[in-house]
């Protein structure tokens, strides 16, 4: 006797009613089409992922005539010797744009930023994601020749009205960094600044010297270069803040290992974590809980960018003249015992 309780299909019906909507708002949800709050757009999102429907996304392509694939670039820096899929953000970032996709009824397919000019010619694909563009970035010159909708993931250095990103806010976040430090008692904050062509360096410094200004605070920046060895490039332009007289009492990195280039060099430099030197990173890294000390940072929320991203690319290939082309995700700090000088002082008192 077969059983009578074989799983079936959910169908868009199904999720219009569990979702007191219309079956025409439940598409344009998921196309990110119509005009729909952004209560009920997510809304009607939540109730598709719960009843675990997906359009099929062959039949889909093959009304629309396309190919159901979006693509996303990875290793965004394709002259350093990195595996970006092993760096936290970037592996959070592909994951959620991979579950957003595929609850929209797409494939997402990643591909690396040094493909042959042929391959992105050549290769099928709806619309891209493109990782940090560059500001000669032959991807985005690439992509525009062929047509294809694209959506950055970090602010173009040369920006054009035209252009749909998402992205972390920066410039809000460094803030509440900073903030953080100077309630802790920070007075004389140092930035270890990496330099390279892609906005997210120059959107920090940028936010950075206005926070100094406004605070009436010195201006501490060391920049460093990627090639050829990121690590030893970055260590020695946080020993040259520390040599500064005076020093700093407190240094922010920006890259995920940054955290534990500052520890490094501040142990060479004889000085104790949090005592002397309150230390800050921004990161997604969950190594940060175990360091010694464990080390504040500020996390740029990789999984909303993700599904953000793949959001907007989806309203941008079904409907040309989507109006919020630009996508900011706010950062959270997490606050450790890096930067608790004052707790520090507190527990080695008599």
């Amino acid at each position: 006797m077969e059983s009578s309780r074989a799983w079936r299909r959910p169908t868009l019906d199904a999720v219009a009613a569990r979702a007191g909507v219309s079956t025409a708002t439940v598409s344009n949800a998921l196309n990110g089409t119509g005009r729909l709050s952004e209560a009920t757009r997510q809304r009607v999102l939540a109730t598709a992922r719960e009843l675990g429907y997906a359009p099929a996304s062959t039949a889909r392509a093959l009304a629309r005539g396309s190919t159901g694939v979006l693509g996303l670039t990875m290793t965004t820096y394709g002259d350093l010797p990195v595996s970006y899929t092993e760096i936290p953000y970037y592996a959070a970032l592909t994951l959620s744009a991979m579950a957003a996709a595929h609850e929209r009824g797409y494939l997402l397919l990643t591909m690396p930023s040094t493909m042959s000019p042929w391959m992105w010619l050549n290769t099928p694909m709806d619309g891209v994601i493109h990782v940090e563009p560059r500001a000669d970035d032959p991807v985005a010159a690439l992509l525009r020749e062929r047509g294809i909708p694209m959506v950055s993931e970090g602010r173009p250095p040369r920006p054009h009205p035209c252009d749909a990103w998402v992205d972390s806010d920066h410039e809000s976040g460094l803030r509440l960094l900073l903030d953080h430090l100077a309630e802790s008692g920070a007075r004389r904050i140092g930035l270890s600044l990496p330099v390279h062509d892609d906005a997210y360096p120059q959107l920090v410094a940028h936010a950075y010297r206005c926070w100094c200004e406004e605070h009436r605070r010195p201006a501490l920046v060391e920049e460093y270069h990627l090639l050829p060895d990121y690590f030893t490039a970055e260590q020695e332009a946080v020993g040259r803040l520390l040599d500064r007289d005076p020093r700093p009492d407190a240094v922010i990195g920006v890259y995920s290992d940054s955290g534990h280039n500052i520890l490094a060099v501040a142990r060479r430099h004889g000085l104790r974590v949090p005592r002397d030197l309150l230390v800050a990173c921004v990161s997604e890294d969950p190594e940060y809980a175990s360091t010694a000390p464990p080390v504040t940072t500020l996390g740029l929320r990789p999984d909303l960018v993700g599904t953000e991203a793949v959001d907007l690319l989806i309203s941008v290939i079904n409907s040309r003249s989507v109006v919020n082309r630009r996508r900011l995700v706010p950062p959270v700090l997490l606050p450790r015992r890096s930067t608790r000088r004052e707790a520090s002082r507190a527990s080695a008192a008599p």
